[in-house]
Formats: structure tokens, C-alpha cells, sequence
């Protein structure tokens, strides 16, 4: 990896009232920038987001005269005016191949391209950033700038190169607008792979260099805020990190944060992620007893929790007591909730929610004012029917929801996706659309997510002419498809054995502008090794493996080993093992089993001892490094597949000695060989072994070691062998080998 060095880094002193701002740039191929300049935009919050303000002129020209004699000026007028669009057509037409832009223009240009939250406007701010890096002039840029377009990349999708925006104002000693990290952290939280993971690591970056400052009022454009820590807790809950939960929880206080509504509803998932039912009532009566306003938000989690659960009755009885009217909800929940509080993690929830300790002492509040239940709700309840397969109550209730006075109850668009949800689960395809039209004659409007719901469903039943029908309807209506909607059809291609199709899809969604995320190009490497197009699935890996904004996982790796375990090429999949433990990947049991697999079809029996060499130091029965936990590699729990692959191969090469290994390795962990299969494959292949009697004397002492083996074999089988009326160890067995050696 190349890395182009700058002027040293001065951070900035936590006593000093005001930090140093130099213009260090050092940056890698892998973070698009990594500084920004000290001419700073003011940041103004506005509705939870910010946008640029100019200071005054004097601050930000330095030459009167130079500025009048340069295209700036008009450039500058045009941002001035707001014609963001006519300012990048002014650039691109007279200043993109030019003298760059002075610094003002510059981050104002790119601030106001980030603030249209559009993908043309975001692409077009990431053209002025690859720019910059190319003629090495990123410190032309401001803090405002950068913030505003790691917040409109982490909005449009693009999370890891938001996330290496926040990284890189970091690593250049600057602090970036909290409204700028702490939407990249909502949306890495909300992602998958290391996402969660990823938003605690930078939470915590970025709280560490604010905690640099004695005075936090220096920081205060940085330091977190409620908005910020809810966002770090959802990742918490997402991943069921109770600990560090409770620990960001009491560190709210250290930044003069309050818990709000929304930090105890992610609490509420938390609860559930926890397999802990038992204590959602109390997160609501810990609400109330705090005198926290309660909103809709609150009873949707709680409805959401218990239909997670499976517990249908309790979240049926949470919506009939709101359109009911009652305020006495805790203790209608306290009386449904017959299990006995848990004891585990005891510790961990009784700080987070004290009021559940000696809770039987106390009576449980009640409800400031009544709440009625919305159509989201209602929705999140239909969402438990269609899980339980309840479909018929699921339409009864979309019938009631109809006809209720409050409009606020009224089926809507996520309403009527859920039935067709449901329809399209239970393969009812003709139904899903009548609810489709019935859409469109009643006014309410599908979206992008109604639309792939249906194309699903039209993929699982093979029916590519009609989703591809589909995806026409949905552009005419003035939807565009996205990245699901191609992934979805793109599979459906492949049940239908149409590989060229899968890329054409691809191609078109390229095309199109939408970025391949790692479901597209697992897929279309699914599509080409199920035509056996082993090299073109690895080109699609390897332009995977170039794509920024995907993250290879161990999954991907293991698709690729697959690719050409399926066509029996042991060579190219050990070589692509070989690839992913330089990348940092350890094969797993999936991958252990897929090359298992091209040995037996490529009949390469010595390949299987070097396999099985390796699994046994994994699973700790060798003496080598890989035994050692401190080396570093993660030990190994084979499955039933894998071993009995192997004992396979090795039985049927007359490997008997390694069989036997191999099966006592499977009754370690406890997996029962199959005696019936390998005794078949005894008597069919070996039973005539050993029984010439014009064999020489020399060839008989070569073969005496393996007839050892076969005899201890036999006997594990109980077939007739030598050592009937004898105690038989695997050990000894070996230890015999080695004296014969």
C-alpha cells in the first residue's frame, strides 16, 4: 500500500483554548482523503442535520484584488445564489481542467453538492474529492465540507467511505461536527457484516480525542450527544452487547447527556436480543417513573418485541388495551408475564433498569393519557400472523383497519406490503396481485419495497418473464429498481439455469448507475458456478475484492473454494485457500468440507491426508502450531460432513490407519461414524486384501504394516480379524507402527 507523508501532525492540546489547525495530508489508497484545511465554515444544526453558512468575506479572501481577477469570483456567486447545479456546470466547463478553484470555492461547492442528498450530487462532490487527491491538494478543503459529505454518503448508502471520511478528519488531529459522525455511526449500526462493530470502534475514536479537552466547551460542535449515544447503543442492541451497553449507558452522564424516549426503546431491543421478555414491561414503567414523554414509537417496540418473541397473545392484548383506552398497560403486562424474572445477566439489567429489582413491593404505574394504536401497530401484529402462517386473521384485521374512524389506523402502504408479504409466502401469487391493484384503485401508492416483494415471489416460482414484466411496470409508474430488486432477479436467473441472463442483469444494474453490494456479486458468482464457469466466477471475486465499498467476508471466500470444488479441481482451490489465509481468513468447516468434497470427486486420496493432517492439529489432536492457541489460529469443530468425507476417501484408498483416526476424532465430538456405509466399502473393495499366497517375502514385509491397520479395521467393524480375543487401542495400533519403523 503506497503512502504519501506530509508535513508532521500537531494535534491539538487538550488545554489549549484554541487548537492548532496545520495541514497535514497523509492519506493511503484506501481512504479517498484525510485532511481538510483550517479555513472553517460555520456549521449550523437544523433539524438534526447541518448546512454550510459562510463567514464573512474578510476571513476567507485574502487578496481583494486577486479574487476580482479570478474566475472564482463568478464560481462563487453562483454558490452564493444557491444554483448549485449551474456552479458544477460553471466548474466542470471552465475550471475542471484549469487552475483549481481557490479553497472557498472549493468546500462550498462540495458542502452544497453533499447538501442536495442526491446521488447526482453525491457523485458529483466525490469527483472534486478524487481531484483533489490526485493533484495532492485535499487540504484545499474545510472541515464543513467533509462533514456534510461523509453525512450525505452514509444517507445514500455508502457507509464505508463515510466512515473513512470521519477516519481520516481523525488521523489529521481534527474533531468533525457530531452531526456528521454520528449519522455515519446510526447507519454502521444498522448495517451488516462488522458494521455494529465498526460504529463502537468509532464511537469510541472519537470520544476519546473530544475527552483530550479539559474545557468541553472548546468541543462542544463535537462532543456526543443523546442523538449520538442512541445511535452507539443501537449497535450495542444489535448485537446483543449487553455490557458495553450498560457502560455507554452510565457514560452518558460524563457529556451532560440524558436518556430520551428513543434511548430506552433501543433498550427495549436490547431486552429482546437478550431473550428477556420478562423485563420489557419494566423498560415502560422505567419510562414513566423518569417522566420521559412516551410516543407511538415506544408501543410499536414494545409490540415489535413481543411478536419477535413469538408471543402473539401478549402483543394482542397490548393493542386491544390501547383501543380500549386503558392507562393500567403495565399492569396488564406485569399479569400476562407469567415467567419468573431470569437470573442471568441479573447484574447487568438491574443497573440498567432498577425499578425491575423487588418489583412485586411496587404497583406499577400507569399511562399519563391514553394512547390509541396507529396503522403501524396494527401492521407489526399482522407481521406476527404472517410469521405463524395466520393468514386469515391477517386479512381480518386489514378488514377492520378499513373501516376504523381514526385515519391514523388506516391500512397504508407498509400495511398492504405486509399482506402481500404474506400471500407471496404462501405462494398465492394471484392474491398478492389483486392486493397490488387494489392499491392502486384506492390511492395508495406502492413503493420499491411492495414492487421486490413480488418479484420475489415471482422468482420462487420460476416465473422470470412475469417479474421481468414487473420491473418494466415499476419504472413506467416512476420507481426505479434498486440494488435489491436486480440482486433478486439476478437469482431468479439462476434457478432457471440462465447464467448469461444473471449478467446481463448485472450489467444493466451497473449500467444504471446502482453499486453491486456483496449479495450481487455472490450471486452472479453463484450463477456462473452452477454453469460451471469456474473462471468467470473468479473474475467477478477478484473485481469484488477490488470494489471499496464491499467488504469480502469468509462466506465469499468459501463460495469461490466451492466454484471449483464442485468441477473436482483440488489445485485452484487450494490455491484460493491459499489467497484467503494471506487475506486473513481462516477456513472454516465449509471450506474444509468443499475441498474434501473435490478430493473424493477428483480421486486424489494423498490430498486427503494432507487435509486431514491439517484439520487434526486444528481440532488440537497434533503437535503442531496450529495445536497452540497462542499461534493465533482459531481452533476447529468439525462436522459430521467433513469426517465422514474423509474417512470415505481414506477407507476406500485402503488408508486404514487414518479411517481409524478419523473416526476416533468423530466420537470425540461425539458424531457416530457410519459402520453400515464402511463396511460395505470394506467387503466391496478390500476383502480380498492380503490373501495372495505367491506373493514374495519381500513384498509381504512391505505390506505387513498396513495389514496391521486393516486388521484393527476390521475389528472396529467387528469383521473377523486378529485380534478377536484381544484388547485393540487405536494407540497401540500406532505405537506398533512406529517400533515396526
Amino acid at each position: 500500500m503506497t503512502t504519501l507523508l506530509s508535513p508532521t501532525l500537531h494535534s491539538p492540546s487538550p488545554t489549549s483554548s484554541s487548537p492548532s489547525l496545520s495541514s497535514p495530508f497523509p492519506f493511503s489508497q484506501n481512504l479517498l482523503f484525510n485532511s481538510f484545511s483550517s479555513s472553517t465554515i460555520t456549521c449550523k444544526a437544523t433539524n438534526s442535520s447541518f448546512q454550510p453558512q459562510p463567514t464573512s468575506n474578510s476571513s476567507l479572501i485574502t487578496s481583494k484584488n486577486t479574487f476580482l481577477a479570478s474566475p472564482d469570483n463568478t464560481l462563487l456567486t453562483l454558490l452564493q445564489q444557491r444554483k448549485t447545479d449551474e456552479a458544477w456546470l460553471y466548474y466542470t466547463k471552465n475550471l475542471e481542467n484549469q487552475e483549481l478553484p481557490n479553497p472557498t470555492c472549493l468546500s462550498r461547492l462540495v458542502s452544497q453538492l453533499s447538501y442536495q442528498n442526491s446521488t447526482v450530487g453525491l457523485r458529483r462532490a466525490q469527483s472534486i474529492i478524487q481531484r483533489l487527491r490526485h493533484e495532492r491538494q485535499l487540504h484545499r478543503l474545510d472541515a464543513n465540507s467533509l462533514g456534510l459529505l461523509a453525512s450525505a454518503a452514509a444517507k445514500g448508502g455508502h457507509v464505508l467511505y463515510a466512515s473513512s471520511i470521519i477516519k481520516s478528519m481523525l488521523k489529521s488531529g481534527y474533531l468533525p461536527h457530531v452531526k456528521a459522525w454520528s449519522s455515519v455511526i446510526s447507519r454502521l449500526a444498522s448495517s451488516g457484516d462488522d458494521g455494529p462493530m465498526e460504529a463502537l470502534k468509532l464511537f469510541s475514536a472519537v470520544t476519546k480525542r473530544v475527552r483530550r479537552f479539559t474545557d468541553l466547551d472548546l468541543v462542544k460542535h463535537s462532543r456526543p450527544d443523546t442523538a449520538a449515544y442512541n445511535a452507539v447503543l443501537n449497535a450495542c442492541a444489535n448485537i446483543g452487547d449487553k455490557n458495553m451497553f450498560l457502560e455507554l449507558f452510565d457514560e452518558m452522564g460524563v457529556f451532560n447527556c440524558e436518556p430520551d424516549v428513543l434511548t430506552y426503546n433501543v433498550m427495549i431491543k436490547l431486552c429482546a436480543r437478550g431473550d428477556r421478555k420478562d423485563l420489557l414491561v419494566f423498560v415502560l414503567e422505567r419510562i414513566l417513573e423518569k417522566g420521559i414523554p412516551l410516543c407511538m414509537s415506544t408501543f410499536q417496540s414494545l409490540v415489535a418485541a413481543y411478536v419477535g418473541f413469538g408471543d402473539l397473545v401478549i402483543a394482542e392484548k397490548v393493542v386491544q388495551a390501547m383501543r380500549e383506552g386503558r392507562k393500567d398497560l403495565c399492569k396488564i403486562l406485569r399479569q400476562a408475564n407469567v415467567e419468573e424474572l431470569c437470573s442471568n445477566d441479573t447484574d447487568v439489567f438491574a443497573k440498567l433498569l432498577p425499578n425491575s429489582v423487588n418489583s412485586r413491593d411496587n404497583e406499577p404505574p400507569e399511562l399519563s393519557r391514553v394512547f390509541e394504536p396507529n396503522s403501524r401497530m396494527y401492521t407489526t401484529l399482522m407481521k406476527g400472523y404472517m410469521n405463524a402462517g395466520r393468514v386469515t386473521d391477517m386479512v381480518r384485521m386489514l378488514e377492520a383497519m378499513r373501516h376504523l374512524a381514526d385515519s391514523e389506523s388506516h391500512p397504508d402502504h407498509v400495511t398492504y406490503t405486509t399482506v402481500i408479504s404474506a400471500f407471496v409466502k404462501q405462494g398465492l401469487m394471484d392474491r398478492a396481485r389483486e392486493v397490488l391493484a387494489e392499491m392502486v384503485r384506492i390511492g395508495v401508492p406502492a413503493n420499491r419495497v411492495t414492487y421486490n416483494v413480488l418479484i420475489k415471489g415471482y422468482c420462487q416460482q420460476l416465473h422470470i418473464d412475469r417479474a421481468e414484466e414487473l420491473i418494466k411496470e415499476m419504472i413506467d409508474t416512476g420507481i426505479e429498481p434498486d440494488v435489491v430488486s436486480y440482486n433478486t432477479i439476478i437469482d431468479g436467473c439462476i434457478l432457471v439455469d440462465d447464467s448469461a441472463g444473471a449478467l446481463s442483469y448485472f450489467n444493466e444494474m451497473r449500467a444504471r448507475g446502482i453499486a453491486p453490494t456483496k449479495v450481487s456479486y455472490t450471486t452472479l458468482m453463484k450463477a456462473f458456478a452452477s454453469s460451471g464457469q469456474a473462471k468467470l466466477a473468479n473474475k467477478v471475486f477478484d473485481e469484488m475484492l477490488k470494489d471499496p465499498r464491499v467488504k469480502v467476508d469468509l462466506v465469499a471466500w468459501n463460495m469461490l473454494v466451492d466454484t471449483y470444488s464442485k468441477l473436482g479441481k483440488v489445485e485452484e482451490a487450494k490455491s484460493v485457500i491459499e489467497r484467503m489465509k494471506e487475506n486473513g481468513f481462516y477456513p472454516n468447516v465449509a471450506t474444509y468440507g468443499s475441498l474434501a468434497n473435490a478430493i473424493a470427486l477428483a480421486r486424489k486420496p494423498g490430498e486427503a491426508l494432507l487435509l486431514w493432517n491439517e484439520i487434526k492439529h486444528r481440532c488440537g489432536m497434533g503437535n503442531g502450531d496450529e495445536s497452540n492457541p497462542s499461534s493465533g489460529i482459531p481452533p476447529l469443530e468439525p462436522d459430521e460432513g467433513l469426517l465422514d468425507t474423509l474417512a470415505d476417501i481414506c477407507v476406500r484408498a485402503a488408508f486404514f490407519r487414518k479411517a481409524l483416526e478419523i473416526v476416533a476424532c468423530m466420537e470425540q465430538h461425539g458424531i457416530p461414524p457410519n459402520k453400515t456405509k464402511f463396511t460395505r466399502i470394506y467387503v466391496e473393495m478390500h476383502s480380498r486384501m492380503f490373501t495372495s499366497k505367491h506373493a514374495s517375502q519381500a513384498r509381504q514385509d512391505r505390506r505387513k504394516e498396513r495389514k496391521r491397520a486393516a486388521e484393527a479395521f476390521k475389528f472396529w467393524l467387528g469383521l473377523p480379524n486378529s485380534y478377536y480375543g484381544s484388547e485393540w487401542r487405536l494407540d497401540s495400533v500406532i505405537d506398533d507402527d512406529y517400533r515396526s519403523d
